[in-house]
């Protein structure tokens, strides 16, 4: 969308974080026009100080042709949820639902390969509240459907990109107008991105390269992150430890207890039937 001579998404995806989000980024590359040389620009929940021209630069290449976008989990953040309503009110939003245990462990890997929290998984659950709140589903859905009006809003469902991504992409595109194209065609397939499989091997690197990854991006150094990403020095900075553990049986109970609550009112806000995410993590995988 055009306001004036601003060029601003026509759609977002607003996450939440660890739910395919790079995944679907990299898909979309070169079906719909997206910020120039980052994936996130985290505008509306760290950067609004920076102003709605700094922002709408990063689209400047886009020609009115195709479908502007971004994909940044802006869900848990209430001030995003106003100002985007504030500049973009017209924007399509998509967002995106996992089981949230394996979204709480999945979250808690993020934080330990960069450094942000140490501890094993329930002592950073205890001590990170980023991480209840990023499960807290139906409470910011809701707040998302009183700015927007549901019809403006896709949910959607990780296990559906799992399970079948060519459906998942195929509903997206309908949604947001983007023409449909085959991932076999786009040369990429399910693989998952971003999956840390292991802690860093030093967290004192982890924390230096973290705090010089942002420093390049609040300057727009974008090159500069995306070049020493290609040649592996973030991903020799925030990974090479042992393989994380599985969950065990107590730890995935006494997180799906945690959560049944926000999986109820989830069920009730859209209602549906997500009675897979209250079985055991080993009853659901057979």
């Amino acid at each position: 969308m055009r306001r004036g001579e601003m060029a601003l998404p026509d759609f977002l995806g607003i996450g939440p974080g660890r739910t395919g989000t790079s995944w679907l980024h990299e898909v979309l590359v070169g079906h719909a026009d997206l910020p120039c040389g980052v994936k996130e620009t985290q505008f509306f929940n760290h950067s609004y100080e920076k102003g709605i021209d700094w922002y709408a630069a990063h689209f400047r290449h886009a020609r009115g042709d195709r479908p502007i976008g971004e994909i940044c989990p802006y869900f848990i953040h209430p001030r995003a949820t106003e100002l985007i309503k504030l500049h973009m009110p017209d924007c399509k939003l998509v967002v995106c639902f996992r089981d949230p245990v394996d979204h709480a462990y999945s979250n808690y890997k993020l934080l330990i390969a960069y450094a942000w929290a140490r501890g094993s998984l329930d002592e950073v659950v205890e001590t990170r509240p980023h991480i209840d709140r990023g499960n807290q589903y139906a409470a910011n859905l809701r707040r998302w459907f009183d700015q927007f009006g549901r019809d403006q809003i896709l949910v959607t469902w990780y296990e559906d990109l799992s399970s079948d991504p060519q459906g998942y992409l195929d509903r997206f595109c309908e949604f947001t107008g983007i023409p449909k194209f085959t991932l076999a065609d786009h040369g990429t397939t399910s693989k998952k991105v971003n999956e840390f499989q292991g802690p860093p091997r030093s967290r004192r690197l982890a924390q230096n390269a973290r705090h010089a990854m942002y420093w390049l991006r609040d300057r727009r150094a974008y090159s500069i992150v995306n070049a020493l990403d290609r040649v592996g020095v973030w991903s020799l900075c925030f990974s090479g430890g042992e393989r994380y553990p599985r969950l065990t049986a107590e730890q995935d109970a006494r997180l799906r207890q945690r959560y049944l609550p926000e999986v109820e009112a989830l069920e009730a806000l859209l209602d549906c039937d997500l009675s897979r995410w209250k079985r055991p993590g080993e009853a659901r995988a057979a």
